[in-house]
């Protein structure tokens, strides 16, 4: 894989992004590392994963997939030959939460004893957290990367004017800036980063990992009556989807898979990965199967008609043709 520079950041990553939020989840640590195995063979390096995941699942407490990823870089000794992301911010019970000084010293240390690493490549803010000035979170963030425990930092779930807020005091005071943002985006959910998000990281030049990159598997086509729902642990999320928008993205993306005789997902994850202001989308697998057509739709091109024909269907309602 051609690896795609991180904002102005010295990381060179691929462009997919391995989602951690399954380890611990939905595989074991077997499955997990057999999955891992075959993205790096694939020339994938670049994974991502957060302190609270999977903290929603009975019987977690949070760090399990930081955990079961640092048990895999420690066996197969490759730390050096990939890109760890991993998040602060979220709610983590009695281990706090927010982005206060306090709290990311506190969960640095306990991601980077999970991981079983001593720095991380990209330490994200998970969550804005309006309660802690900016400054302070930014000026934590400076003395990590100064004690080389990060070294690069990004946003998530982040609105524009608070992404700009933080870089214009980062560029005033010396601090590090967010050199990624991690925001909600794909075919189906575009209006939120497409109005104000995405004008202000191309201008910024800052990188954009994109997450629920197939709408919790509803681009991939496996959802399509409130029946298939029922089939997956995701279900809950894709709901929403099945409406008469939803509908006319999914005919879109099959009309596409016949003309170029591939799948959904890779329709779907080829639009992303083709849009200006995406470094490398998020995805998620729990089969090699489905790392496989992860994998395929890197090298697909989608040529103009193809994406105006996606671009149209996916449109908002109030903006629809046809």
């Amino acid at each position: 894989m051609d690896k795609r520079k991180l904002g102005r950041s010295q990381l060179e990553v691929s462009p997919v992004c391995f989602g951690g939020n399954v380890f611990g989840w939905t595989i074991d640590e077997a499955t997990s590392f057999e999955i891992l195995d075959a993205f790096i063979a694939a020339g994938g390096n670049f994974i991502d994963t957060a302190d609270i995941y999977s903290r929603w699942v009975e019987g977690n407490e949070g760090g399990e997939s930081e955990t079961i990823l640092g048990s895999w870089m420690k066996q197969r000794h490759n730390r050096d030959k990939v890109i760890i992301a991993t998040k602060v911010g979220n709610d983590m019970g009695d281990r706090g939460k927010g982005l206060s000084r306090s709290h990311i010293l506190q969960a640095i240390d306990d991601s980077l004893h999970r991981l079983q690493t001593d720095y991380i490549d990209l330490y994200q803010s998970h969550i804005d957290d309006e309660n802690t000035p900016l400054e302070e979170t930014l000026e934590t963030y400076a003395e990590l990367i100064h004690q080389g425990k990060v070294r690069e930092i990004g946003a998530s779930n982040y609105r524009a004017d608070r992404l700009s807020k933080a870089l214009q005091i980062s560029e005033q005071h010396g601090y590090p800036r967010y050199e990624s943002l991690q925001p909600l985006y794909n075919l189906y959910d575009r209006a939120d980063y497409e109005k104000d998000l995405e004008p202000l990281c191309i201008e910024q030049e800052i990188g954009v990992i994109s997450y629920f990159s197939l709408a919790s598997g509803f681009l991939s086509g496996k959802y399509r009556l409130e029946k298939d729902l029922s089939n997956s642990s995701r279900g809950g999320y894709v709901k929403k989807y099945l409406n008469a928008r939803g509908f006319r993205i999914l005919e879109a993306i099959d009309e596409l898979a016949k003309t170029y005789n591939t799948t959904p997902t890779q329709i779907s994850l080829a639009w992303l990965i083709r849009r200006q202001s995406i470094t490398a989308p998020i995805v998620s697998a729990t089969k090699l199967e489905q790392l496989e057509e992860i994998i395929k739709a890197i090298a697909l091109k989608l040529d103009l008609a193809s994406i105006q024909l996606l671009d149209r269907a996916s449109a908002d309602d109030s903006d629809a043709i046809g």
